[in-house]
């Protein structure tokens, strides 16, 4: 591939993904020093010429999610005063992204919020994976790549489980994804009803779908405090379920997650590695770390070189 004029930078909070990606990509990060100040500032230097330049900007809105942000925010300010022809900001994670409507009154579109910062401090194009809500991308007046965690999370799927499968949607936002897994594995599919009574606090109710006697595997784009998961997993064990796994693209993993999951039933969580690896996941059993590496790499590499990424979204169509 041709990487003349490619720049790839990273935040602080996944650089060992970034890492990964630039070795895909046969290049080395662009070096800078990302760092703050005593008083708490953010303190951003680039440490090559990019004048001219594709850069693309590796930054997970991780915990501390607004300390990554604002890291994220000065990266792409440098980045354009040294003129850099185009900045591309590639958040695994997009955080936020739970906050993309109305719902109380007097409170914010805070999804809505970050796109405009983005977008005011001069990113050119986003790209991520899995957003919670895909309309987000209707937030942006630039172009969102979203990509989907299917290519990582399928050959998994079909590699460790053969027959009796069925896929689970946690809640009725995730039947969409669910129902497009369901049909490329030739599997049942089940949605949980569940009832949130708080923001982080949710209680499955009942199951829709026939689970009894097969392998259930609940697909959800992102597992935080863990609560909505564990509680799916006993629903689908009391209604017959022979074995129940989790796979999910986010681990964002806080609170009491860590506990949660170790205590849980689960025969296996599988996640990606969008978010940085935290102390406690070792005491999570089964817990299994995907790369998305590849797949970003082919994205950024599809994008320098002004080629489709359609193919990249073969697998979930």
């Amino acid at each position: 591939m041709a990487t003349v004029g490619l720049r790839v930078i990273s935040g602080n909070s996944n650089r060992g993904l970034a890492e990964k990606i630039c070795d895909y990509l046969g290049i080395s990060l662009c070096r800078a020093r990302i760092d703050s100040f005593n008083d708490g500032e953010t303190l951003v230097e680039v440490g090559e010429n990019v004048r001219g330049t594709d850069a693309f900007v590796i930054q997970s809105l991780a915990h501390p999610v607004n300390d990554h942000l604002m890291e994220l925010l000065a990266i792409i300010d440098a980045l354009k005063r040294a003129s850099a022809r185009r900045i591309t900001a590639v958040m695994p994670y997009y955080g936020y992204a739970r906050q993309d409507r109305k719902n109380k009154p007097r409170v914010p579109i805070t999804a809505r919020l970050l796109a405009d910062l983005l977008t005011e401090v001069g990113t050119n194009r986003v790209l991520t994976m899995d957003l919670h809500a895909g309309q987000i991308q209707g937030f942006f007046s630039i172009p969102v790549d979203n990509l989907y965690a299917s290519p990582i999370l399928l050959p998994h799927i079909r590699e460790q489980f053969r027959n009796e499968l069925v896929i689970v949607a946690p809640d009725a936002g995730g039947v969409p994804r669910a129902r497009a897994y369901a049909s490329r594995l030739n599997a049942g599919l089940a949605l949980i009803d569940k009832r949130r009574a708080d923001a982080n606090q949710a209680k499955a109710m009942h199951l829709i779908g026939e689970v009894k006697e097969k392998t259930a595997i609940i697909l959800d784009d992102m597992v935080d405090t863990a609560g909505t998961l564990v509680a799916a997993a006993r629903t689908l064990l009391e209604n017959g379920a022979r074995a129940v796994h989790a796979c999910c693209t986010h681990a964002i993993l806080s609170g009491p997650a860590a506990e949660r999951l170790a205590q849980s039933p689960f025969g296996s969580v599988v996640v990606t590695d969008t978010l940085p690896k935290k102390p406690d996941r070792a005491d999570i059993p089964n817990l299994k770390v995907l790369s998305s590496a590849l797949l970003f790499a082919e994205a950024i590499k599809s994008i320098h070189n002004e080629d489709s990424i359609s193919r990249l979204f073969e697998l979930q169509h």
